[in-house]
């Protein structure tokens, strides 16, 4: 039981720190998680599939 309690709580604590800019900036967003929105993948020449279509 200890062990299932530590994991929840590391989760959540994980969620919080990854949402810190979401949550406590004004104006705060997640990053994008598109490859064509990577500058180092798009000099790569490697996009989006959605955008390859």
């Amino acid at each position: 039981m200890m062990t299932v309690l530590a994991a929840v709580a590391l989760v959540l604590v994980a969620a919080v720190l990854l949402g810190v800019k979401v949550l406590f900036v004004r104006g705060g967003k997640f990053p994008s998680g598109h490859a064509s929105d990577i500058p180092a993948l798009r000099s790569k020449g490697i996009g989006c599939v959605r955008k390859m279509k």
